[in-house]
């Protein structure tokens, strides 16, 4: 591959659409950082501690102080007191322990009895066949010699006032410091209830004793699950944002040294983050934007190139704007941000481009003003002034309409300046604030001022940027339909029939463009200069041919098809001569797109021997671009068939709207152009609407029936 060629296809890649539109919108990024790079750059102070604060200092951000914080919950923890748990079952329990020890020894006291002639058991011997059976326990040899010495009626007697004593002392909740202050009371009662010997007494109070157990025991979980959930619930110890944290002219104490380090207006170093978050922002913004309003723009690259452009340069300027007013803030006049007339942006961006993008356009002026507003706010973003630039900036954009002509646009700025005032209303409401009559009524003022500002701004500026880009706007458009325009005057004089003709298919092609949300005065206009080049040769073309004869009768198919498929062409150098804007003379061009001159052709094929191809009698095109393109070579075809019927009804203009709109869909004409099944069936009923309407049948009136009688 040569250089040459190297060298064309990096240029070409270079000035590609879709690298022209980013570099664009990578502009607008710098521009936005660059607007609001001074209002997130840290605030510090140069203070030392026990010296004096020049002005009360405020925290930027909310941060917790984590000892503080650690500390209370240590507090909060401490005061959780610890959580028992009862036994219910332990009554019960440690009684029939104490019943075992008794029943194991009245089995070794029985067994002993029947076999007399076996040697007796020693006292050691019984002891540890009453551990095998009833398990260790810390009864002592002497309590269990009074116990084996009793006779059958004590041991019983016995059994029952421990099981008794046991079960009463443990029904209550005896913690471990309280379990010698419950066996005392125990053994007092077996004192006072009981006339065993003293041995059987001894051994009897010893088995209740160690039977009598803890039963409100410390709950390690359920404590360590309360303590938890003590520190949980402390609130964290915090320097909320906007907190003054040493007023003006009080000494800085080693403490508030210590907070003002903390929440970092102490740092002497330069902070990236506030720089890093800020870029983020703005990608965020920029390509969200970029994606989302992408597709609103032309079609065609060059008009698409300079509407991106003009977009880009009425972005800059709203946000200039919006910076030079932030600058008039420092002026500390209660309010005065109010003032900035951003509406005046969103206003030139919906009448310039479109409703869609000026309403994007305005979240974003209004995310730009929470940051650019920041100044003497409590936090980084002042979101009720971004809710006050927004609901600005939609009045304004909706209220223009789709008909959005600069006579709106004064009442356009009052609307605003209502909504403003409103705004500034609900704002000062929602904050409870004791503000002075003084004070709101700058505030309103500002507000009031701010709409009528944006006004002059937009009235001021329209022409300058419709001027400089070329655009065409609702106003030119309007200029355009002026019948004293040379062009229409000229259709009038030469081609009164094509005029009539075209003002017909105007109104078709505006009501059909309205129904499917395209520009129906786009259309209108369009329609009015669409068959200017029937100008060139008038009387070819039937709608002028009256009272004489159709000059096609003596020509060729062939010639005649060649005068006929010039006319879009000889309209568009008309045009183009005229300076009209690109729009309508696409509409000149394309609206037969690549259609075939039926008639011509099928003349043609007749008085031919050979095989004719219907490129040869097809318009070169090209095909419609544009839905206003397409629906106004759909209403110059249905009005020119309606006009041929002799008695046209609703169902026979319904029909042949519809035999046209198909025989073009199928030919292809609509493949280039955003038209889908549904909008071309919502335009189908529109133009026989408009149709029905205009060819009503009419009522026969005395005068018109007497004068079918005479000619009679």
């Amino acid at each position: 591959m040569s250089n040459n060629v190297i060298k064309r296809l990096k240029f070409k890649r270079k000035n590609s659409p879709k690298s022209w539109s980013i570099l664009l919108f990578g502009f607008l990024a710098v521009i936005i950082y660059s607007t609001l790079l001074s209002n997130v750059t840290p605030d510090t102070v140069d203070a030392e501690p026990y010296s004096i604060s020049p002005r009360d200092i405020q925290s930027p951000i909310t941060i917790e102080m984590k000892e503080e914080t650690l500390k209370k919950q240590k507090d909060a923890a401490d005061k959780v007191e610890n959580l028992y748990s009862y036994d219910e079952d332990s009554p019960l329990k440690q009684a029939e322990k104490s019943n075992e020890i008794f029943k194991a020894i009245e089995k070794i006291n029985e067994a002993e009895k029947k076999d007399k002639d076996k040697e007796s058991l020693t006292l050691d011997q019984k002891i540890d066949q009453i551990k095998g059976m009833v398990g260790n326990n810390q009864i002592s040899p002497e309590a269990y010699t009074a116990l084996f010495n009793a006779s059958p009626s004590e041991l019983r007697s016995a059994r029952d006032l421990a099981s008794s004593v046991i079960n009463d002392t443990l029904k209550n909740k005896i913690r471990v410091d309280q379990l010698e202050f419950f066996r005392d009371r125990a053994e007092d009662n077996i004192q006072q209830n009981s006339n065993f010997s003293s041995s059987l007494k001894s051994a009897v109070i010893e088995l209740t004793r160690s039977n009598i157990v803890s039963n409100y025991l410390l709950d390690v979980d359920k404590t360590k699950l309360a303590k938890q959930k003590a520190i949980d619930e402390a609130e964290p110890v915090e320097i909320k944002e906007g907190e003054i944290i040493v007023r003006e002219g009080d000494v800085i104490t080693p403490e508030k040294f210590k907070q003002l380090k903390l929440v970092g207006l102490l740092d002497k170093e330069v902070a990236v983050y506030p720089y890093v978050g800020l870029l983020l922002f703005v990608l965020i913004l920029v390509i969200g934007l970029y994606y989302l309003i992408r597709d609103s723009f032309a079609a065609k690259e060059s008009s698409k190139r300079k509407q991106i452009l003009l977009y880009i340069i009425l972005m800059a300027f709203s946000l200039l704007v919006m910076k030079l007013t932030s600058f008039i803030d420092k002026m500390e006049i209660t309010g005065i941000f109010f003032i900035v007339p951003i509406a005046a942006g969103a206003m030139m961006i919906k009448m310039l481009l479109d409703e869609f993008t000026a309403i994007l356009s305005s979240v974003l002026f209004a995310l730009c003003a929470t940051l650019m507003f920041n100044e003497g706010s409590t936090g980084t973003f002042n979101f009720p002034l971004g809710i006050y630039v927004l609901l600005g900036c939609i009045a304004g954009v909706i209220y223009l309409g789709k008909r959005h002509l600069k006579s709106r646009i004064l009442k356009a700025g009052l609307l605003v300046s209502f909504i403003n005032v409103v705004s500034i209303l609900i704002i000062l409401l929602l904050q409870n604030g004791k503000y002075s009559p003084v004070q709101i009524g700058l505030e309103i003022g500002f507000g009031f001022i701010s709409g009528f500002l944006a006004s002059v701004l937009a009235l001021g500026l329209m022409p300058v940027f419709e001027s400089w880009f070329g655009v065409l706007s609702t106003t030119r458009l309007i200029e355009l339909s002026n019948p004293n325009h040379p062009l229409l005057r000229k259709l009038l004089l030469e081609a009164p029939g094509t005029y009539h003709h075209s003002v017909m298919v105007a109104n078709l092609a505006e009501a059909g463009c309205e129904s499917i949300g395209a520009n129906g005065l786009l259309a209108r206009v369009g329609s009015y200069y669409h068959d200017l080049g029937k100008t060139k040769r008038p009387h070819f073309f039937i709608e002028n041919q009256m009272n004489m004869e159709n000059p096609h009768d003596k020509l060729t198919p062939q010639l005649s098809k060649t005068i006929i498929i010039a006319h879009p062409y000889d309209g568009s150098e008309l045009l183009k001569e005229y300076n009209l804007p690109a729009e309508i003379i696409d509409i000149a061009e394309q609206h037969h797109g690549t259609t075939l001159l039926q008639y011509f052709y099928h003349k043609a094929t007749e008085q031919s021997e050979k095989d004719i191809p219907e490129s040869d009698f097809r318009y070169p095109g090209p095909k419609a671009q544009s839905k206003e393109s397409a629906v106004v070579g759909i209403a110059d075809s249905v009005e020119a068939a309606v006009r041929s019927l002799s008695k046209p009804t609703p169902v026979k203009i319904d029909s042949i709207i519809r035999k046209i709109i198909t025989d073009r869909l199928e030919d292809g004409q609509f493949d280039e152009c955003e038209l889908t099944f549904k909008q071309l069936d919502t335009v189908a009923k529109t133009l026989s609407q408009t149709l029905n309407g205009i060819f009503h049948s009419r009522i026969e009136y005395p005068e018109q029936q007497i004068k079918k009688k005479v000619d009679l």
